[in-house]
């Protein structure tokens, strides 16, 4: 058992030693160099508790009682080291500061979510962190296999998906929401919500799992947003793929005036589907028309001619243009310039969160309960986070403030919110 462990009362020549070979195993140095840092740690810390070797002090709360085997990570493993034990008076064991800090330290855990993040399989996570044929051995219990990864990724992604979903919301400054689900399983989707605050930063909000786009889990997620400190008072902009139970949930909890933009790709995409090939050229440069147009009310006749003229090629196809009409020209009609419309005329921003979080989760082959799916989606959320960019329009983003602020002046004699429906 002893020809494994680092034993801490030879550290010091051995640092000597492996320096002479720092240029062949470096890894090994910093390994024999920070144990004799951590041996005479606990050296001092053992001498204040219990006095020198050998000696005996009155005063001192405990005494030396031999040494012990223990594990320290390192390298997205663990390394055995001898350390000191010292017991109280009363026979109980008194820990040693340094040992209990170095222990302390959840550097596992962050290389195990660092790794799955990144794509690499739990299988593959011990190579991933040691060289099969490298100075630094792995052997069993050394914390590499694929159940000591899996675990400590489980354990990580739950606590931080804990504090995430408990942060304030109350200081953002929040201009635009855009809320999306996206399809993890069988009866299971995960809505997701993403803010853009006054300086164009983006910000990952929360996370409900349901079995569907259903109003009742939008309602639940939408609450959660507002027990959080998300005022439902203040008028914002929010954009949705144009799913009903969207529409029906924002409106029932921040007023049934809130200014709702429909993803414009989204309509176009699902027009052009259903339209004959010869059709699609012509029907994609009058929606960019109507798009680019500063003026509302043209936009809308623009549309209305479109759908006029299919009526007889795709009579279905003519009704759906018009479905939600209002909805996809809300960004023309708070007056708002063309550049920044492009962005916020659209559900591009947490579509491509949707990506990152596909991209995070394509290791996972079954899914096993929806806890589960929650855990990987959150991570998969703030890695994506980490890759935010500013709004390209940030500069212009006062001028939604001033549109949004004049919106809610105009409908202010107006009932600002509708009764507030219960969450299932």
């Amino acid at each position: 058992m002893k020809k494994d462990i680092t034993s801490a009362q030879v550290v010091a020549p051995c640092v000597e030693e492996a320096w002479r070979d720092v240029g062949a195993s470096f890894e090994r140095f910093c390994l024999t160099a920070g144990v004799a840092a951590l041996a005479k740690m606990m050296e001092r810390d053992t001498a204040e508790l219990s006095g020198p070797r050998y000696g005996r002090q009155d005063g001192k709360d405990g005494h030396r009682w031999g040494r012990t085997a223990g594990k320290l990570g390192f390298h997205g493993g663990k390394v055995a080291i001898e350390r000191p034990r010292v017991r109280a008076r009363d026979g109980h064991e008194l820990p040693l500061p340094s040992w209990e800090a170095a222990q302390a330290e959840d550097w596992l855990g962050r290389w195990a979510m660092n790794l799955m993040l990144i794509n690499v399989s739990t299988r593959r996570f011990g190579r991933a962190v040691r060289l099969p044929e490298g100075d630094i051995p792995a052997p069993k219990g050394a914390g590499v296999s694929k159940s000591a990864a899996s675990r400590r990724f489980v354990a990580l992604s739950a606590e931080r998906m804990r504090e995430w979903m408990a942060a304030d919301l109350s200081k953002l400054d929040l201009l635009a929401i855009q809320i999306d689900g996206v399809h993890i399983a069988e009866d299971l989707t995960l809505l997701a919500g993403i803010g853009i605050d006054g300086e164009g930063v983006k910000h990952p909000l929360g996370l409900l799992e349901g079995a569907t786009e259903n109003a009742a889990v939008v309602q639940a997620l939408l609450d959660n947003l507002v027990e959080r400190g998300l005022d439902p008072k203040v008028c914002r902009l929010f954009i949705i793929d144009g799913s009903k139970a969207l529409a029906k949930a924002i409106r029932q909890t921040f007023g049934r005036h809130t200014p709702i933009q429909r993803c414009q790709i989204h309509k176009a995409r699902n027009i052009l589907e259903r339209l004959p090939k010869h059709l699609h050229a012509t029907v994609r440069t009058v929606l960019r028309q109507a798009w680019e147009l500063d003026d509302a009310d043209k936009a809308e006749r623009l549309i209305r001619n479109l759908a006029r003229r299919l009526e007889q090629v795709a009579p279905g196809v003519s009704a759906s243009i018009l479905e939600g009409l209002g909805e996809m020209l809300t960004v023309i009609r708070l007056g708002l310039p063309l550049s920044l419309r492009r962005s916020l005329a659209c559900t591009n921003i947490i579509e491509n969160m949707m990506g990152t979080i596909r991209r995070v989760c394509r290791n996972v082959k079954r899914w096993r309960d929806a806890s589960m799916a929650a855990r990987w989606t959150a991570a998969a959320m703030q890695e994506a986070a980490k890759g935010f960019r500013r709004l390209k329009a940030y500069k212009q983003l006062p001028m939604l403030r001033a549109a949004l602020a004049g919106h809610q002046a105009n409908h202010a004699s107006q009932p600002a919110l509708a009764p507030i429906a219960v969450a299932a």
